[in-house]
């Protein structure tokens, strides 16, 4: 089958027509005892926001303004054309050591693994380029974020992909692009260009080639990874990927001249620099469903105005020949790895006391804060997060945070590791509101096609749902051992065309299974084949099967913003200043 025979990139451009409505999703109502009883979500301007369940596949016609519906519908039939082809990929190569290795080394590529790992380069004398990780990586999860709320595109369609994942809150978020690919070739762009610095490299030739052949190594892992494990498709990687490469030419070639500007200059500056992120943050796009992109935008906001913040009073304090500029030293030969271990330990309990402490004041606070804001009508409501005015309190343990996990979730954490399949967990079918709705627009646009075909276009008969069925098994009976047609099939395709039928007429099934450390590596029951043989999933049975996503609290977004901001500061400024008066600093070791 070609691709232009069936869900080419020119084709379903046209607005769905009405379907039955499904019953209403997990709702902040229906989730928190905290709510009023008849408490729902409001527009800025006062209007209702309906719960997607109660939406035909207007959905998106409605929720959009046009020029983002335009966007999105020139941009989602390429997601539609790449999904057959993602199957065959992972159907060809999946096996069980394959799934363990690309679930695992996703997590290098997350915010959570970055947010651990970068301050650790501020305590080990590597200060610069742990500034420009961080800017990379804020401005890729941002402007990442950004895009995807701005698209409201799904991941590719599942079935016939299955979604590889030790994460079920990455299934909430939008496909396009992806994070991931933009975090690790940010990463990998930024280091290659220092490693073929001379003022900037301080290794030798030899191990400076070992690292940026590893880095290389590391990229490939995370961006195949995400097609491999059904998670994203090759727009998303590849639009991602180019985020990440021109962030980081950036990041080399014009922040050393933001940085001196901010050096040379009063408090102005970072206050610039503040207001900026914060209006950003502010423009950032209102999705069309309830997606968690924007509360990871705005905690690396929150890491962005820390670490210019704590950069700029470290400067200028006392401690800047110590760790700041080329004179900055880091010995561990003389320092020890007593003390070097002890420094990362006491710096990593500063920064979760500094959250478990002002995170709960904060929730406990604003409320009565926001509700006089209200009052006066200067509340700056956002969608999918309930106002002040409709609820009591916010729990104290919400989880409300995907960058950096609370205390609490680390031996669950560890748990996963240790046990089957490493906390692996393999799924079929719609797992967040963005994909029930693809589902059943892709459904209904079978049957339309169906419809047609009925009335006399035979050529698009080949396209509805039973035509594809009936060819997929046509070709799977008329292939040989050496995968050529045999005369009594009556097909000829090329290159796997058979196969990718099949994958297509799986396509908007929706049926939903979940397979806890599973893998599987023959072709055939890689895709699940029971899948085939099911009926379509029901709309009320598919949204109610959807992973639902938590309640979420208008104070949430200045929680996160002085949260975050706080830990970078403490990161880059605060602990090694303590260092120096608790015994654990190099301040005495700093080159003269």
């Amino acid at each position: 089958m070609c691709p232009s025979d069936h869900g080419s990139p020119s084709s379903g451009l046209e607005p769905f027509p009405e379907a039955t409505t499904p019953p209403p999703p997990y709702t902040a109502q229906t989730a928190s005892t905290n709510l009023t009883e008849k408490g729902s979500q409001q527009e800025p301007n006062g209007t209702p926001v309906v719960d997607a369940g109660l939406k035909s596949l207007d959905h998106y016609k409605r929720a959009l303004p046009k020029w983002r519906y335009t966007l999105r519908q020139r941009l989602l039939p390429l997601v539609r054309w790449e999904t057959p082809y993602l199957a065959m990929i992972q159907s060809t190569m999946r096996t069980p050591a394959l799934d363990s290795y690309f679930a695992i080394t996703a997590n290098l590529g997350t915010h959570t693994f970055f947010m651990i790992f970068l301050p650790i380069l501020f305590w080990c004398g590597f200060r610069d380029f742990g500034k420009g990780l961080v800017h990379i990586l804020a401005l890729g999860v941002f402007w990442s974020g950004f895009l995807k709320d701005l698209c409201s595109l799904p991941r590719p369609l599942s079935p016939p992909l299955q979604r590889i994942t030790m994460s079920g809150n990455v299934a909430l978020e939008y496909g396009f692009p992806s994070t991931h690919s933009a975090n690790a070739v940010s990463v990998v762009v930024y280091a290659v260009l220092l490693l073929r610095d001379p003022e900037r490299n301080i290794f030798s030739p030899g191990t400076s080639t070992i690292i940026e052949g590893l880095t290389y190594f590391y990229a490939v892992s995370i961006v195949f990874g995400r097609l491999y494990c059904g998670m994203h498709g090759f727009l998303d990687v590849l639009f991602g990927s180019a985020i990440g490469a021109v962030i980081s030419l950036v990041e080399v070639y014009y922040a050393p001249r933001l940085e001196a500007w901010i050096y040379g200059s009063s408090y102005l500056a970072p206050l610039v620099i503040a207001v900026v992120i914060v209006v950003l943050v502010r423009i950032h796009p209102e999705p069309a469903d309830d997606c968690p992109c924007f509360d990871d935008s705005v905690a690396f906001a929150g890491v962005m105005i820390g670490i210019e913040f704590g950069c700029w009073h470290l400067a200028r304090s006392q401690w800047s020949s110590i760790y700041v500029g080329t004179e900055a030293s880091f010995d561990l030969g003389e320092l020890g790895w007593p003390i070097a271990v002890a420094r990362v330990v006491f710096g990593v309990l500063v920064i979760f006391a500094w959250r478990e402490v002002m995170k709960p004041t904060l929730l406990f606070a604003l409320p009565h804060l926001y509700r006089v804001f209200e009052t006066h009508g200067l509340s700056l409501p956002r969608r999918f997060f309930v106002p002040a005015s409709e609820y009591k309190d916010v729990p104290l343990h919400v989880r409300d945070d995907n960058v950096l996990p609370n205390v609490s979730d680390f031996p669950k954490m560890v748990r996963s590791l240790k046990g089957p399949g490493r906390g692996r967990s393999v799924s079929i079918g719609p797992q967040s509101a963005a994909d029930a709705y693809e589902t059943l627009a892709y459904r209904e646009r079978r049957r339309r096609e169906s419809l047609e075909s009925d009335g006399g276009a035979g050529v698009k008969s080949r396209s509805s749902l039973m035509g594809l069925r009936e060819r997929a098994q046509d070709d799977e009976d008329g292939q040989d051992q050496n995968g050529k047609c045999s005369a009594a099939s009556g097909v000829q395709h090329q290159g796997g065309g058979g196969r990718l039928a099949r994958y297509e007429a799986m396509m908007g099934l929706g049926t939903t299974t979940a397979m806890e450390g599973s893998a599987v590596s023959s072709p055939d029951r890689a895709l699940s084949p029971e899948v085939d043989q099911q009926d379509e999933l029901g709309e009320k049975e598919m949204f109610s099967m959807l992973v639902k996503p938590r309640v979420r609290y208008d104070v949430e977004v200045v929680t996160k913003l002085v949260v975050y901001a706080g830990i970078a500061m403490f990161a880059v400024d605060f602990i090694p200043i303590i260092f120096e008066f608790v015994g654990l600093g190099f301040g005495h070791l700093a080159v003269k």
